[in-house]
C-alpha cells in the first residue's frame, strides 16, 4: 500500500479488499458534473470536495474501519475521507515536464477514520498491522527523508494544508487508515495518501478549499519526502468522475472529460515487482535529465537557460511544435551520454553551482546523463496524449486500433528511450498483447509495478485466463496475489469527505 517502514515492515502486504463503487448519497456540497476544472480564484461551491453519506455497497467496510477507530480511541469518528487510487492511461513521466496527461482514478483506494482530540497530537493507526501506530505533536511535525517511514506521507498532507493556510494552532487528530491500493504498484497509493491526508486535516481544521487548489497543495507538499512529481496524482484525486477519464494539463492546472471507447475494458495486471519511488533516486534522475536537456538546449539557442526547469517551457520559450522540438533534439543533443564535468562546461558552470540550478538531494552522485533518449521519450509521448485524446473525442472508425497502438508505443519508449521498464514488465505486456490485448503499457512510474491493457469487452474473460496461467499460475509468489494483481477496471469518482 505504500513505500514500507525499515526494520522488519519491508515485506509488508497491503490487504486488499474488493469494493464495488465509491458514490454515495450527496447531502452537502454536490460534485456538479463538468466539461472541466480550471485554477483561478472563482471557485464556485461545485468545485470543492463533496460531502457524501456513506452509501449500502461501503458499509461493511466503514463498519470495519470504525471498529478499529472504537476500539483504539473509544469513540466512533466524527468523519471519513477518501481518496482513490489511479492508472495513467498514458503520458508517462511527462507530467513534470510541464505536459498533459490522461489518467482515470480506479475504484482502490485510501480511506481515512478521523477525529479531533484536546491532546495537540496526530495519532495515525492502520488497519494492516505490519504497519505500527504513530504519533507527533502537531506543532512538532518532521518529516525524515533518510528514513522512509509509512507515516511520512501523511505529514505530508498535514504539513501541506498547515502551511498554506499558515495555522498556528493547527487541530490534534485520532486517525486510522485502511488502503486497497497496491502497495509500490505504479497505481499512486502514496499520492492518495498524501491527498487523503491533507482533506482530513481541511475538513479538522474547519477549512474550505478547491479541488484545484487541494490537488496543487498536495503536489508541493510530497515533495517534502524528495518525489519530484509533476501532479497527475493529485490532480487526478481530486478532480475525478465516474465514468470519464481525464484530460490533464499543467500552468495553470485544468482537466476535460475524456469518454473512452464503447466497448472496451481497461485491465491492471501488477508485475508484483515493486519499486518505491521515494526511497530510490531512479525517478529524481530522470526528472534532472530533462531538466538538463532543456538548459542545454537552451544554451545552444541563446536563451536564459537557468530559467528554463522543464522541456514545456522550453518549447514555449522556442514557439515551435512537439514535431519541431523533437527535430531540434536530434540536432542539439547527441545520443551518448554526457558526463558531469561535460555538462558544467557546456552550461558554463561548476559542480556545485551545478547542484544548485539543475540537481537535486539525492541525484548529486549522478556522473552521466542521457538526454536526448529522455527527451525524445517525452516529446513524443506528449504528442501521443494529445492523439489519444484527439481520437477518444472523434471517435474515427478504428478508433480502438489506433489508441491500442498509441499504448504500445508509449511502452516501447518508456522501455527503450526512458528506461524506466524492467524484464518483468515488458515480459507482462507482450503476453497481454498476445493474450488479446489492443494495447498494453506499463503506467506509474516504472521499474516495476502494474501495465494497463485496453481488451474488448467480449475478450475480457479469455484475456483474464490467458494472463492468470502466462504469468501467474506458476509462480507461487504471484499467485498469492493474483486478487490484488490481476483486475478489470473503470474510471471512479475523486476525493470526497463522508459522514457516519
Amino acid at each position: 500500500m505504500f513505500e514500507a517502514e525499515n526494520e522488519s515492515e519491508t515485506d509488508a502486504k497491503c490487504s486488499f479488499v474488493p469494493i464495488k463503487d465509491s458514490g454515495g448519497v450527496v447531502i452537502q456540497s454536490p460534485d456538479k458534473k463538468v466539461r472541466g476544472y480550471q485554477s483561478d480564484n472563482m471557485a464556485n461551491e461545485t468545485d470543492y470536495p463533496p460531502t457524501l453519506k456513506i452509501s449500502l455497497s461501503q458499509k461493511d467496510r466503514f463498519d470495519k474501519i470504525c471498529e478499529v477507530f472504537h476500539e483504539r480511541f473509544g469513540s466512533d469518528p466524527e468523519f471519513y475521507c477518501r481518496a482513490p487510487g489511479r492508472v495513467n492511461i498514458i503520458g508517462e513521466h511527462i507530467d513534470y515536464c510541464g505536459y498533459s496527461v490522461l489518467p482515470m482514478a480506479i475504484e482502490q483506494d485510501i480511506v481515512i477514520a478521523a477525529s479531533t482530540n484536546n491532546t495537540g497530537e496526530i495519532v495515525l493507526l492502520n488497519t494492516d498491522p505490519d504497519y505500527r501506530e504513530f504519533s507527533t505533536k502537531v506543532q512538532n511535525v518532521d518529516i525524515d527523508r533518510s528514513t522512509l517511514r509509512w507515516y511520512n506521507y501523511f505529514l505530508c498532507g498535514f504539513r501541506g494544508i498547515v502551511e498554506s493556510r499558515k495555522l498556528d494552532n493547527a487541530v490534534g487528530m485520532n486517525l486510522v487508515l485502511d488502503g486497497t491500493v497496491p502497495k509500490s504498484a505504479g497505481l499512486s497509493s502514496s499520492s492518495a495518501f498524501v491527498c487523503c491526508a491533507g482533506l482530513a486535516t481541511m475538513r479538522a481544521n474547519g477549512l474550505q478549499i478547491s479541488k484545484v487548489e487541494l490537488a496543487e497543495i498536495c503536489t508541493r507538499c510530497e515533495r517534502y519526502i524528495g518525489t519530484q512529481g509533476g501532479g497527475m496524482d493529485q490532480s487526478i484525486a481530486f478532480l475525478a468522475e465516474r465514468k470519464t477519464a481525464k484530460h490533464i494539463e499543467f500552468n495553470p492546472l485544468r482537466a476535460n472529460d475524456v469518454q473512452l471507447p464503447d466497448g472496451v475494458v481497461f485491465v491492471i495486471t501488477n508485475s508484483c515487482v515493486e519499486m518505491q519511488k521515494a526511497a530510490t533516486s531512479h525517478y529524481n534522475i530522470r526528472v534532472v535529465e530533462c531538466r538538463l536537456a532543456a538548459q542545454i538546449i537552451a544554451k545552444s539557442k541563446n536563451k536564459e537557460w537557468k530559467e528554463i526547469r522543464k522541456l514545456g517551457d522550453l518549447q514555449k520559450n522556442l514557439g515551435v511544435s512537439l514535431e519541431e522540438m523533437l527535430d531540434i533534439v536530434d540536432k542539439e543533443l547527441k545520443t551518448q551520454p554526457y558526463l558531469k564535468s561535460e555538462v558544467c562546461e557546456i552550461l558554463g558552470v561548476t559542480e556545485d553551482e551545478l547542484k544548485d540550478t539543475s540537481l537535486s538531494d539525492n541525484t548529486l552522485h549522478i556522473t552521466s546523463f542521457k538526454l536526448h533518449a529522455r527527451a525524445k521519450h517525452v516529446f513524443s509521448e506528449a504528442n501521443r496524449v494529445l492523439q489519444f485524446a484527439e481520437i477518444c473525442g472523434d471517435n474515427p472508425d478504428g478508433a480502438v486500433k489506433l489508441l491500442g497502438s498509441l499504448m504500445n508505443e508509449s511502452h516501447a519508449s518508456c522501455r527503450d528511450l526512458y528506461e524506466c521498464s524492467c524484464t518483468e514488465l515488458d515480459e507482462l505486456t507482450q503476453l497481454c498483447v498476445q493474450s488479446g490485448a489492443l494495447g498494453s503499457r506499463l503506467t506509474g512510474a516504472g521499474w516495476g509495478g502494474c501495465a494497463v491493457s485496453m481488451v474488448r469487452g467480449h475478450r475480457v474473460a479469455d484475456f483474464l485466463s490467458k494472463v492468470y496461467e502466462g504469468y501467474y499460475a506458476n509462480d507461487p509468489q504471484r499467485k498469492v496475489r493474483v486478487q490484488e494483481s490481476l483486475f478489470t477496471t473503470q474510471p471512479g469518482s475523486g476525493a470526497a469527505l463522508y459522514i457516519p
